[in-house]
């Protein structure tokens, strides 16, 4: 299960972090990726970590801006989203698998799921 916390209500320009814990599997050695679907569009990668950490992959939109962590030892994976625009609202959700990281580049790859919460930017 992979529970997802954080999100909120900010004007543009600030910074929100968002977590994804995950419980009743140990999901160290999985891929970990955020995900995001806006009113009226199609969910949208946002950023994936390989399960060391050692690898991340961030969608153009959010380079420079956005920064996926993880903390293996509580089995969190984490979001900070910096210089939020109001083109960021959506409600992001977090993803985990244990295929090969270079494989897992769209939604239908992922196995797990969260619930979602929702980021909303004020302009």
């Amino acid at each position: 299960q992979l529970v997802e916390s954080g999100g909120g209500l900010v004007q543009a320009g600030e910074f929100l972090r968002l977590s994804c814990a995950a419980s009743g599997r140990t999901f160290s050695t999985y891929a970990r990726a955020w995900f995001r679907q806006a009113p009226g569009k199609e969910r949208e990668f946002v950023a994936r970590i390989s399960g060391n950490g050692g690898a991340t992959v961030y969608a153009d939109s959010v380079k420079g801006r956005f920064t996926i962590s993880r903390d293996n030892a509580n089995n969190t994976v984490y979001l900070q989203m910096n210089s939020l625009k109001p083109e960021d609202t959506a409600v992001y959700y977090c993803a985990a698998d244990s295929k090969s990281f270079w494989s897992l580049r769209r939604a239908p790859d992922y196995g797990y799921w969260g619930q979602g919460t929702l980021v909303t930017v004020s302009s």
